[in-house]
């Protein structure tokens, strides 16, 4: 559909979705034609067969940041579990997972945002699933007919205070990453010339 026609259903300014296809900061799918049209493919309005997701399969995702924290880990599987089976869901899969959430390779988490039968992801809270830019991947899965639910969401509000957050949070990981990083190479330094 065209960008007016979009903007009307979806209750913005024109001119605000003529800008974010300049800036390529559209939330759904568009696409430029040759004459200079943009016609913007919103699975919600589109008439195409709808993706086996929207009633996919339902998965609990635990994560923990370090290994001495398995403990906790179970017990978060448990309580996600206990909430989805509370939601109404049969079978819950639970998916537990040790890694840092600043790091983008956490391989089991790849996994379940790629896999298209994954309707649901439960997590308990949204840095659960990602320190930084979570709502990327909560929108990414929202244009794809695929949900997020956040069991205990009682974030903060302000923007603003929550981008901070996110940058110190950045700035501390790379900064305790790195010198845990330095200790430990110091210690193996000073194992080696001992022994």
């Amino acid at each position: 559909m065209r960008v007016r026609e979009w903007a009307r259903r979806e209750g913005f300014n024109e001119q605000t979705v003529w800008q974010w296809c300049r800036e390529n900061r559209m939330p759904v799918p568009f696409e430029r034609m040759n004459t200079g049209t943009i016609i913007i493919h919103d699975p919600k309005y589109e008439n195409q067969p709808a993706a086996p997701t929207a009633n996919g399969r339902t998965v609990c995702y635990a994560r923990v940041s370090s290994s001495d924290q398995k403990d906790d880990l179970q017990r978060q599987a448990d309580r996600l579990k206990a909430f989805a089976i509370n939601m109404g869901v049969k079978s819950p899969e639970v998916v537990m997972e040790t890694g840092s959430g600043m790091n983008d390779k956490r391989r089991k988490l790849n996994r379940l945002l790629a896999d298209p039968t994954v309707g649901t992801l439960i997590v308990e809270r949204r840095d659960r699933l990602a320190r930084m830019n979570a709502g990327l991947v909560e929108s990414a899965l929202k244009a794809q007919g695929r949900r997020i639910i956040v069991v205990d969401d009682t974030e903060l509000d302000d923007d603003l205070v929550r981008d901070m957050t996110e940058v110190l949070t950045s700035f501390c990981a790379r900064l305790y990453g790195r010198r845990a990083a330095k200790h430990k190479t110091d210690a193996a330094l000073r194992a080696a010339r001992d022994a």
